[in-house]
């Protein structure tokens, strides 16, 4: 069928696999190039893979504010790790004074 900017290739079955309410439906499936990561399938692509488009939609369709995508980091070395994190050392900054407790009034 195709491949996206990541070489990622897209394909469908040449003949329907299983029948729906609505008729025939083919088979769909991605070949991941770099690793299998599922939210890595670009919006272009995901609607044509999950059925709800019959062709891929053109890159020149993007807006400019779409940004390219960044994987999640989670769960890997360069996960986010915020200050004071026990993979940071466990260690906060001490507090700088400029902060006033409320306390309820009597």
């Amino acid at each position: 069928m195709g491949k996206d900017n990541d070489g990622r290739a897209y394909y469908e079955s040449r003949r329907p696999t299983r029948k729906t309410g609505g008729g025939e439906r083919y088979e769909r499936w991605v070949i991941y190039k770099k690793g299998e990561d599922a939210s890595a399938v670009p919006p272009e692509w995901w609607g044509w893979l999950h059925y709800m488009e019959d062709q891929p939609i053109p890159m020149e369709a993007r807006k400019p504010w779409q940004l390219p995508y960044e994987p999640n980091k989670t769960g890997t070395v360069e996960a986010y790790r915020p200050p004071g994190s026990a993979y940071k050392g466990g260690h906060r900054p001490p507090a700088t004074g400029d902060y006033d407790a409320w306390t309820p009034e009597s």
